[in-house]
């Protein structure tokens, strides 16, 4: 049995969880998420929402997890929230932004603009003396990290002077440069 598909999940007050044709719908107070549910059984029952799987196949013990951590983080998404934050170390890097619209300068000729999805809501923090900050915040999770990782490709941490995207609180790992 999989351990985390047969914990069930709580459901907090002023959370609806709705399921219509294998399709699960979260609503909460910051908005309303989605997802299909292919081969497990859902059920809500005071307060609580437990999933089961039709037998031990290799195909539904995965989907056993995976579902619940899908259905766990939608909840925690409506009344939460997801965050990630990420520091543009280097200097001459810059960001900014009008809206949904993300203008990053990290030393290449051009600068950078991103048109985010408008479930992404994006803020940039630029204090003199410190590396600039840019909040990437959703109900989505999975958009969240999406989003982010596409902002780090654009200039990944290098290890011998630690410039570049990364995110807040992750360590580099450093290399030694040449030895004369």
């Amino acid at each position: 049995m999989s351990r985390i598909g047969k914990a069930p999940i709580t459901i907090p007050e002023g959370i609806t969880v709705d399921i219509k044709d294998g399709v699960v719908t979260v609503k909460g107070k910051l908005g309303e998420l989605s997802q299909e549910i292919i081969d497990i059984t859902v059920k809500v029952e005071e307060g609580q929402l437990t999933l089961d799987r039709p037998s031990e196949n290799k195909d539904h013990k995965s989907k056993h997890g995976l579902y619940r951590a899908l259905i766990f983080n939608m909840i925690e998404g409506v009344t939460k929230g997801f965050s990630k934050e990420l520091e543009l170390v280097g200097v001459g890097y810059r960001a900014s932004n009008q809206g949904q619209k993300l203008d990053l300068a990290l030393g290449f000729s051009h600068n950078i603009v991103m048109n985010l999805a408008p479930e992404v809501k994006v803020e940039t923090v630029s204090d003199k003396g410190k590396n600039p900050i840019i909040k990437l915040t959703s109900i989505d999770k999975q958009l969240v990290g999406q989003v982010a990782a596409k902002i780090r490709s654009y200039r990944r941490p290098e290890p011998y002077k630690g410039k570049g995207i990364k995110f807040v609180g992750e360590q580099i790992r450093r290399k030694a440069g040449k030895s004369a």
